[in-house]
């Protein structure tokens, strides 16, 4: 067994003590009441299909274009949730929620406030050869070489996506014509500490891309019951030096969100 600076067992690792059923001290509703209680919000819910753009730029070209306006009802000190119309429904959009931690603080708020589903699309990185650059992974499971998720969950290698939601999502990409696979991903706080070795292992677990949301967010869905779900756009080679970035079309990002929103809004009606 590994063990710590002290000779300790790893079992005394602080990020492995937490009891994921005890109840929390802070909670999403106390933060939600004190920003209702300095600042004007509505009394109503968020949309009920909320997309986390973690890049950000999706989300400053639709606010450019009057697409995207501020959710009135949204009670959030970090944040601003945009309301953006999809196939005649009103769809959410908060940029640059990176990393785990701030995605499931920002996703505890939603579902705290309304929201039927949560969706993340990120950029990604390429794990494995064969995956063309650009392209779509929607997040299966996820290896957990992150934080987050050991306050929700107890210590385990990976998590699994809620399958529904993966389902829904990777049909959704599949109409844009953007090549799309489901499968696992890397989950990183720490993307530039990506290793050759921890490559070479997340590669022999069969990951195909690396990201910083989703292992965080699927423990957060699985502890609280919550639907939600992650498409990763893979769009650069992990160590790929100066290769850069490639995210195909310039409407892809808009295409992914309007798809993402796609599958939530079909996820939200079957649970409905």
């Amino acid at each position: 067994m590994a063990a710590n600076a002290n000779g300790e067992p790893a079992a005394a690792f602080t990020l492995l003590q937490h009891d994921p059923d005890s109840p929390s001290l802070f909670t999403p509703e106390s933060l939600l009441a004190a920003v209702r209680a300095e600042r004007p919000r509505a009394h109503a819910p968020v949309p009920a299909v909320c997309v986390l753009d973690f890049d950000g730029d999706l989300t400053d070209a639709l606010v450019a274009a009057g697409r995207a306006t501020p959710c009135r009802a949204w009670a959030c000190f970090h944040t601003t949730l945009y309301e953006v119309g999809v196939d005649g429904e009103v769809c959410g959009l908060i940029p640059r929620t990176i990393g785990g931690p701030y995605a499931v603080l920002v996703s505890e708020q939603l579902a705290a406030s309304g929201a039927g589903v949560v969706l993340g699309l990120t950029s990604s990185g390429r794990v494995v050869e064969e995956l063309p650059v650009p392209s779509v992974v929607v997040a299966s499971a996820a290896l957990r070489d992150e934080g987050t998720s050991f306050h929700y969950l107890p210590p385990a290698d990976r998590v699994t996506a809620d399958r529904t939601v993966a389902a829904a999502l990777e049909k959704a990409v599949r109409e844009t014509g953007l090549p799309v696979r489901q499968g696992l991903v890397w989950t990183t706080d720490a993307p530039y500490r990506e290793t050759a070795e921890a490559l070479r292992r997340s590669r022999a677990e069969g990951a195909l891309a690396v990201e910083m949301q989703a292992a965080s967010l699927f423990a957060f869905g699985a502890a609280r019951g919550f639907p939600v779900g992650l498409a990763a756009h893979v769009t650069n080679v992990v160590g790929g030096g100066d290769d850069g970035f490639d995210k195909g079309p310039e409407d892809a990002d808009l295409r992914l969100f309007e798809a993402l929103c796609r599958a939530g809004l079909r996820v939200v009606g079957d649970r409905s």
